[in-house]
């Protein structure tokens, strides 16, 4: 059996008219194809909210988060949103989040509305990331945000941490 075609009761098959059946009328811009699908061309929604990264960007942060995971053997983890009002805490709850691999990471977490950048390091990686090698991460973040610069800054500031955690003690 083709497609478009349907089997009858005695095994003859022929050909399905799609439009003989009282099927309602098709809005505009559909169409029924050949296997009676019907298909539907929409207009794109002009309105859909903005990304604060361009796919380029996206790449340029998922390399820095992979590199720098890579040679140190921490895992870096990035979050961009609303924190809250006790910002520290919030970074904290994201970093236990991460579960079993909590103790081996390190969270930069950025709520852009509230201009507030919370650094969370797991208890393994404490020794490994100092609170300098952190304010210095923060400062460069700084920097490149007050120049409307987010991926760049989040880049800067994952290849300083995983500069400073050094290479993989595994």
């Amino acid at each position: 059996m083709a497609p478009g075609e349907a089997a009858s009761r005695d095994g003859e098959s022929s050909e399905l008219d799609v439009r003989a059946h009282s099927a309602p009328p098709l809005a505009h811009g559909s169409g029924i194809v050949n296997t009676a699908r019907v298909s539907v061309a929409r207009p794109r929604d002009r309105h859909a909210p903005a990304l604060p990264f361009t796919p380029q960007q996206l790449t340029r942060i998922d390399d820095a988060l992979t590199l720098a995971g890579r040679e140190t053997g921490v895992a870096f983890s990035v979050y961009l949103g609303e924190l809250g009002s006790d910002t520290r805490k919030r970074a904290e709850e994201l970093l236990a989040s991460l579960g079993s691999a909590a103790p081996e990471s390190v969270l930069v977490a950025v709520s852009p509305g509230a201009r507030v950048i919370e650094l969370v390091t797991g208890s393994r990686v404490q020794r490994r990331v100092t609170d300098r090698a952190a304010r210095l991460a923060v400062a460069a973040m700084v920097a490149s945000f007050r120049e409307g610069d987010l991926a760049g800054g989040l880049v800067s500031a994952l290849r300083m941490l995983a500069d400073q955690a050094g290479p993989s003690r595994r």
